[in-house]
């Protein structure tokens, strides 16, 4: 296994313009990780969306751990990123006001 886990989103840097970007956290199972840690995992066609003042990344794909039993996860289930209030707060206003798009563009360990 390799330390330096970098999943990356290739085609957003060519499909959108950067205004501003994270540096997030995101909850996941523990399946979850053991399989990203194996790079079993794209953000190719995933987006976040706000959901309750949250938000959420949707359609990131995560190949189910091999391993895992009855516990493992949803290839595609939504999963929280981790930011706080006053981020969410900004990144809310500019959806709304602005019509912008969430794009993950990486995805490291």
């Amino acid at each position: 296994m390799s330390s330096r886990i970098n999943i990356k989103n290739k085609k957003a840097r060519f499909e959108f313009e950067f205004i501003e970007t994270y540096t997030t956290g995101i909850v996941l199972t523990g399946t979850e990780i053991k399989s990203i840690r194996a790079s079993k995992a794209s953000i190719a066609e995933s987006y976040g969306v706000m959901v309750n003042s949250e938000i959420i990344i949707r359609n990131m794909y995560v190949q189910e751990y091999e391993n895992g039993t009855h516990y493992n996860h949803e290839t595609r289930r939504d999963r929280k990123l981790l930011l706080n209030r006053t981020e969410l707060n900004k990144i809310e206003r500019k959806i709304k006001s602005k019509g912008l798009t969430l794009v993950p563009v990486s995805l490291f360990y």
